[in-house]
């Protein structure tokens, strides 16, 4: 089964953990090798699917559908926004119970001094279509 591990940074966080343009060069390296040792984990178990970080909110656009259907764009997110999405993983694992346990790993990345960051990570199953020969 797929699931996404879905990396969410909320407001209150902000209090807590600083930006990472102001870690120390060490710490924001041992982040980045963390996220890589754990790919690199998924992979060697067969559970890699992708991952990606996202660009900061500051630079995420809100698209609807105008008149017409052209695009009506909106800069987001809006100082309401409590949480915003930081990057997500899809993996393939045999259980819902294995996605957690990977989910709780990369809530540990570390952050500044080498401080579990303990980021909640949203654990979603995907859904998969039909094969489109079956629709």
């Amino acid at each position: 089964m797929k699931y996404m591990m879905l990396m969410q940074f909320s407001g209150q966080m902000q209090d807590e953990i600083p930006p990472m343009h102001i870690w120390p060069v060490e710490d924001v390296k041992a982040h980045i090798e963390f996220m890589h040792d754990t790919n690199r984990k998924f992979i060697e178990a067969g559970e890699f699917v992708d991952a990606q970080g996202l660009a900061a909110p500051e630079q995420a656009r809100i698209v609807r559908a105008g008149e017409g259907g052209a695009p009506v764009i909106t800069d987001g997110p809006f100082p309401e926004t409590k949480e915003f999405l930081i990057g997500y993983w899809i993996i393939d694992c045999d259980s819902p119970e294995r996605a957690v346990e990977l989910a709780a790993h990369v809530s540990a990345a570390p952050g500044p001094g080498g401080k579990p960051l303990n980021m909640p990570i949203e654990v979603r199953e995907v859904m998969s279509a039909a094969p489109s020969e079956e629709l």
